[in-house]
């Protein structure tokens, strides 16, 4: 396929217009006065943007959109980040022109309805998490961690506990978790899982002490476990004196069902691109909202509706008040399947992955822990490795060439070779039955010929790459002189 600068050729050029904008004066006269841009801040020359007519801009997007993979394109069980089918409703309400024909520095009486949604959105979710107040400016789930450990750090500060320089972190955690936590400048201690994959609890009593800050934990774990020792792991950070913080990756397993504030913990963040449907992937936008109980709340950055942002706030972390249009898409969702819909997704997503689970297991996987698992579960293949030399990359290279997004591959870093799936509750039954298939068909070509799994794939617009060098030499700008 060629680039968009491939298929230019100088003096073709396209106007395209909507038709909302066909409805428009296209040349009104300016309300404001005109203003000249310095000489300074002047091109000299013209941008080399690409010359090409619309038919050939059509064909161009057209052509990248079916080399693209989304949700909407087939199975996606891509564990621990809920990559789920987004309602359409959403989308239309998202797109309705006096949501999005509006300035964040309009005057508030004027967008009334766009606080509403916020407000709305906080009471929703404040009563699916337990907590008691709401920020939506964080972009993004690590930008959401990264605020709400950052509250962490004022509330210390305020109380002149300088002392706490340590977050814990298990080992099993997302990778952003200690990330973020070195970002805050705090020192990371990691500790170990149990074999059933829990926290170790004697670990925890160990590292706990007048140094501790925060517990950062997922709960679900990224194993797909609940934490059978939850109300005893917050206890215990909260007893010397820390706070507890929940990565809310996993939330899509038990919301409607389970409260992070119930289980003890002070804040968190929501991944509303993620559990709360609406589009993920590609970059953003996202929405990584934060939750707090009252103790946190003083610390919130600013809200649309008047919350936070006062003397002993983190300040801005983002300009204005968030993604408004993902808050927007989150609310409609909500109030689309009201109560008892959130915990039936919640219920359906357990099933679901449940019975991938069972049938996965049939088919002669092995999973890393076995049980009953949530909303996900981890493949381990390190026996069927050792004994054909297929690894989990070979296995995920070749879902390709049946349609199926691969899952998440070598992750969490205990399972050495890991293969992690989350159906996710908008899957059907059949859809699952026939990617199980699948996997049972990959198994066996793994054990009766292996080199072709170690070339997979093979169907798809490329082969396999050199992942290594795409990633150590990426080719991001375009060569005019080539």
């Amino acid at each position: 396929m060629k680039l968009i600068f491939e298929l230019s050729k100088p003096g073709r050029g396209n106007k395209v217009l909507t038709p909302y904008q066909t409805t428009l004066n296209l040349n009104p006269t300016a309300e404001v006065p005109a203003v000249e841009i310095p000489a300074a801040f002047r091109r000299s020359s013209a941008p080399r943007l690409p010359e090409v007519s619309e038919n050939d801009l059509s064909r161009h997007y057209n052509a990248l959109a079916r080399r693209s993979f989304g949700v909407c394109d087939g199975f996606y069980p891509l564990g621990s980040c809920t990559m789920k089918y987004n309602p359409k409703i959403n989308e239309v309400i998202a797109n309705l022109f006096k949501f999005t024909d509006i300035h964040p520095l309009q005057p508030k009486h004027t967008v009334s309805g766009c606080q509403t949604v916020y407000a709305l959105a906080e009471k929703y979710l404040c009563g699916i998490t337990g907590m008691d107040a709401m920020t939506f400016q964080p972009a993004a789930g690590a930008h959401g961690e990264f605020t709400g450990i950052l509250l962490i750090k004022a509330y210390h500060d305020s109380r002149g506990d300088y002392a706490r320089k340590k977050v814990i972190v298990p080992d099993s955690a997302h990778g952003t978790n200690p990330a973020t936590a070195a970002m805050c400048g705090y020192e990371v201690c990691s500790i170990p899982s149990t074999p059933d994959g829990m926290v170790d609890l004697d670990a925890l009593r160990a590292a706990v002490g007048p140094d501790t800050a925060a517990l950062m934990l997922t709960n679900p774990n990224t194993i797909g476990k609940i934490d059978k020792n939850i109300l005893e792991i917050t206890k215990i950070v909260h007893d010397a004196g820390g706070l507890c913080y929940y990565d809310g990756a996993n939330l899509n397993a038990v919301m409607g069902v389970a409260r992070p504030g119930d289980m003890g913990f002070d804040v968190c963040h929501l991944n509303l691109h993620k559990t709360f449907s609406t589009p993920h992937g590609g970059g953003g936008p996202g929405s990584g909202a934060v939750g707090c109980k009252n103790i946190l709340k003083p610390f919130l950055p600013g809200s649309a509706i008047g919350g936070g942002g006062g003397e002993q706030s983190v300040g801005q972390v983002k300009m204005f008040f968030g993604n408004f249009l993902v808050v927007l898409r989150a609310l409609a969702y909500l109030m689309t399947l009201g109560n008892s819909g959130v915990r039936e997704a919640a219920q359906t997503a357990v099933l679901n992955a449940n019975y991938m689970k069972a049938k996965m297991e049939e088919a002669g996987y092995v999973c890393a822990y076995p049980g009953i698992c949530m909303h996900e579960f981890v493949l381990d293949l390190s026996q069927l490795k050792k004994e054909t030399g297929v690894s989990a990359l070979d296995v995920a290279k070749s879902m390709l060439d049946h349609g199926i997004h691969p899952p998440t591959m070598y992750f969490p870093l205990i399972v050495h070779e890991a293969l992690m799936f989350e159906p996710t509750e908008t899957e059907s039954r059949e859809t699952i039955d026939e990617a199980c298939a699948v996997m049972a068909e990959i198994l066996k070509t793994a054990k009766e010929d292996p080199e072709a799994c170690h070339t997979a794939p093979h169907h798809t617009v490329i082969g396999r790459p050199d992942e290594t060098k795409a990633a150590r030499h990426p080719v991001v700008r375009y060569d005019f002189n080539s």
